[in-house]
């Protein structure tokens, strides 16, 4: 017999998360790649130094795309409070509801192959949701603050950049040096978890008969139930 398939949607990501979305992740792209040769500079270009701008080319194109990214990070907290309910998910982790925890565990077994048949989610699953704040929210925060705390180190005193971060941000911190580190690691964690972010998106279209990556394109989550008639 044939397999049927019955379809049922559900709009979940609008308009607004949609466009931040994909230019978050462009501005995530340039600003991991031009973040990269900061901390390893290519090698030496030969002919005289003023002949040669790369290195101001790439610091200039790492800050243009973390003004992006610190803009679209304001402006998707306050489409949490304008949006739909899936819109606050990722700021809001109901870490004190044990339906949670159950769903969480849930989809703990799902990825480790230890189940079947996922559950249905209509926005994100509760270990996604976990990800996204405590990956993305607060690792997105971490580089927000340390990269405008070294920004206002080079326009120095007096700048806004300045004012409102390095003041607190480096002591904060200890020193210098520990921003940077401190910015440096959390490159790391986000390219661990836009790594881990892309393969689960993947993994999921495939194998959990719900859309994920062509919801973040046209909103609409499709569920699909295959069964034997």
């Amino acid at each position: 017999m044939s397999g049927a398939i019955t379809e049922d949607k559900v709009y979940v990501y609008e308009a607004p998360v949609r466009l931040w979305h994909w230019i978050n992740a462009a501005s995530i792209v340039v600003l991991g790649v031009t973040g990269y040769f900061i901390a390893y500079p290519l090698p030496s270009l030969s002919g005289e130094a003023s002949d040669h701008y790369l290195m101001g080319w790439i610091r200039y194109l790492h800050f243009i795309a973390g003004y992006i990214f610190a803009i679209g990070f304001v402006g998707r907290i306050y489409w949490a409070f304008v949006g739909n309910h899936h819109a606050r998910e990722l700021f809001i982790v109901p870490l004190w509801k044990p339906e949670w925890w159950k769903g969480f565990i849930d989809e703990l077994k799902w990825y480790a192959f230890l189940k079947k048949e996922p559950a249905k989610h209509e926005g994100h699953n509760p270990m996604a949701q976990f990800a996204m704040f405590f990956m993305f929210v607060l690792g997105g925060l971490l580089m927000i603050v340390t990269g405008f705390a070294m920004y206002g180190e080079g326009t120095a005193p007096g700048s806004w950049a300045y004012n409102l971060f390095t003041t607190w941000v480096i002591p904060l911190f200890g020193q210098s040096l520990d921003v940077h580190y401190w910015h440096r690691a959390g490159f790391w964690l986000l390219v661990i978890f836009v790594m881990a972010h892309v393969y689960v998106a993947v993994r999921e279209d495939i194998m959990s008969r719900q859309t994920m990556v062509s919801t973040m394109i046209n909103g609409w989550r499709y569920f699909k139930d295959n069964r034997k008639d």
